[in-house]
């Protein structure tokens, strides 16, 4: 049988802008973008693969997007999008070329099924393949995410002779491809809870769970954010939030509801020059901030619930 044709949808862009621009296109487009500098033209090319044609109003979106990365600060230079329908074998070299293998700390490996790395004694492996959703662990925002969790990990296993050394709880709002909840669970973590707006994300996390057998350990289903309960039947341990900041900020209350008292909030999805004014929302409602790094144009950070 012969296989559908892709959609490609390209922004050619600065450097500077690359990050915020694919961060952007898979927000539009519900499907992962990846971006690599040409050393020749100086220019920077955002990519995203679609199953079908990207509705008629995509363009006009992906315009209003990057006039807001303008707005943040960032130079975007003359940029130009390109829809194009491609070969499905196209698609999947485009991502081989990259997609990398990367390892956080040495507890955790993160690759691609067509890699040949090993995981080296007691590191935990995630295989992930891009497939066309959001969440492969390159972007910066992610990658905090799962350093965060390797963290909190580590530090159950430094107490493990105590009583306290239980495993923690995790929550995932906005899993994407679920690669934080299957690290998570790698991970030792239980119970997990990942959910996603996009019913498609959640088809795809699950997907990526049963490919890595850890589908029995997870719960991810669907949710939105802005309907998680005040007061929930269960609060978590660690709690990641990998969202847009005017979301953060207006659901702050019911996120930090999800959390333990002594628990860790990670806030990611963050521009740099929005962060003060997440952290200073959180810290309203008794979050004490632990640790952020701004990568780029990214800012990421962890809270404590005291």
């Amino acid at each position: 049988m012969k296989r559908q044709p892709l959609w490609r949808v390209s922004i050619a862009t600065t450097p500077e802008a690359e990050d915020a621009t694919a961060e952007m296109l898979g927000t539009v487009l519900s499907s992962a973008a990846v971006s690599y500098l040409n050393a020749e033209t100086g220019k920077s090319m955002v990519t995203a693969y679609c199953e079908t044609r990207p509705a008629a109003g995509a363009r006009k979106t992906i315009v209003a997007g990057l006039a807001q990365i303008k707005r943040c600060g960032l130079k975007t230079g003359p940029v130009k999008i390109t829809i194009a329908k491609v070969r499905r074998e196209d698609w999947a070299e485009s991502w081989k070329r990259h997609f990398k293998p990367i390892e956080i700390g040495d507890a955790l490996l993160v690759k691609p099924s067509w890699s040949k790395r090993r995981a080296r004694k007691n590191q935990a492996l995630v295989i992930l393949d891009p497939g066309l959703s959001f969440g492969t662990g390159q972007h910066p925002t992610t990658a905090f995410c799962l350093h965060q969790i390797v963290s909190a990990a580590c530090d159950r296993q430094n107490r493990r002779s105590q009583r306290a050394a239980t495993a923690k709880s995790f929550l995932d709002i906005g899993t994407g491809s679920g690669i934080l909840a299957i690290a998570a669970s790698k991970l030792d973590f239980s119970p997990i809870r990942a959910f996603d707006f996009d019913t498609e994300a959640v088809r795809v996390a699950r997907a990526n769970a049963r490919a890595n057998r850890v589908h029995a350990r997870l719960n991810i289903g669907h949710g939105d954010v802005a309907k998680l309960p005040i007061r929930p039947a269960r609060r978590y341990d660690l709690v990641c939030a990998n969202l847009i900041s005017n979301l953060l900020i207006a659901e702050r209350r019911r996120i930090a509801a999800q959390l333990n008292r002594g628990g860790t909030l990670v806030l990611a999805g963050i521009l740099k020059s929005e962060f003060h004014e997440v952290q200073a929302a959180f810290e309203t409602l008794g979050l004490k901030p632990l640790f952020s790094k701004s990568n780029k144009e990214w800012r990421s950070g962890s809270f404590r619930l005291v």
